[in-house]
């Protein structure tokens, strides 16, 4: 009933009289005030005017599950989100509720990450109210050593969201960084359940820095960091940030899954940060550099040594930057 009412107050041009909420949401008018109050909790800025009714002054700045499915034509992403103001890692609850047998498509979004993790045991700093911190549960027909892709059709799908809601041009940092003017602004985190033979499920995380104000990054960060914010000198509606990445997404998944990969991989050589250039490759006992010249059909970096031999470097393996 709180959406309905929520949905005849965004709707109108003025005022709503309380029979008219009483009627749209087939409740009694007591009903309705208490909803009102509900939703003035949340954050809503609700004016009430005697013999007139209610009116919709402002809406807080949240994810909640009814204003992103307003925003949202996805078939099955997001059709199922659990909201939380705060969680350790929404990765972490995205695979239990999947191991639960949650739904492909389930969305898990947090406000704020206490333990939000990065690649190869990093953390990422994912602060209360100020970015898009999400999880979502895929689960493709594709044997394991496929499963590495989605992490690029995650970040593709962060590329169209950013570039649609934010209008700054961004690249990839393979594997799975988004970059603005250089830093990072966004990173993926894959991870899945496999068989031997099939994935299981994946879940794959994705941190957006939406509004981080600059000096919210420490350091020795602010050279590799940034936010949107702080890229473009304005807030974004992290609402509308969040429903673009999930319907991208969604498109991404269906055309890997329908269409095949390569359509979506000359998407990403596109966007490429570092192609033709020196790049060092970071590995658990060795570093070497080299010239990153393409993308494999399986989502593997292919860089030339310093001997001119193509080495296919994978994402669980090593990190990249740009070489000297």
């Amino acid at each position: 009933m709180k959406i309905q009412i929520l949905k005849a107050l965004s709707e109108a041009e003025g005022y709503v009289s309380g029979e008219a909420l009483s009627r749209a949401a087939g409740r009694s008018r007591t009903a309705v005030w208490q909803w009102i109050e509900e939703l003035r909790a949340d954050g809503y800025v609700i004016e009430a005017a005697p013999r007139r009714g209610y009116r919709l002054l402002a809406r807080p700045d949240r994810l909640y599950p009814w204003e992103v499915e307003a925003r949202l034509s996805t078939r099955f992403i997001g059709r199922r989100i659990e909201y939380r103001e705060r969680v350790d890692s929404t990765n972490d609850l995205a695979k239990s509720l999947a191991e639960e047998g949650a739904p492909e498509g389930l969305v898990v979004v947090a406000e704020e990450q206490l333990k939000g993790k990065g690649r190869r045991g990093r953390s990422w700093a994912s602060p209360f109210g100020l970015g898009v911190w999400v999880s979502i549960v895929l689960r493709p027909a594709v044997p394991p050593y496929e499963a590495p892709r989605a992490a690029l059709i995650a970040a593709l799908a962060a590329c169209r969201a950013v570039e649609e809601t934010a209008g700054v041009p961004v690249q990839v940092k393979w594997p799975n960084d988004v970059l603005v003017h250089g830093k990072k602004v966004a990173g993926i985190l894959v991870e899945m359940e496999a068989e031997l033979e099939e994935v299981r499920f994946l879940v794959a995380g994705v941190g957006i820095n939406a509004n981080l104000p600059a000096g919210a990054f420490p350091e020795d960060a602010r050279d590799q960091a940034t936010s949107l914010m702080a890229a473009t000198g304005r807030k974004v509606d992290r609402v509308q940030l969040l429903a673009a990445l999930l319907t991208h997404l969604e498109a991404g998944y269906l055309q890997w899954m329908e269409k095949g990969f390569d359509p979506l991989l000359d998407e990403v050589r596109r966007k490429m940060a570092y192609l033709g250039e020196p790049v060092e490759v970071i590995g658990a006992s060795r570093r070497w550099t080299g010239t990153a010249v393409d993308l494999a059909p399986d989502g593997a970096l292919l860089v030339k040594d310093p001997e001119g031999r193509t080495v296919p470097v994978y994402a669980g393996d090593v990190s990249l930057r740009r070489g000297r």
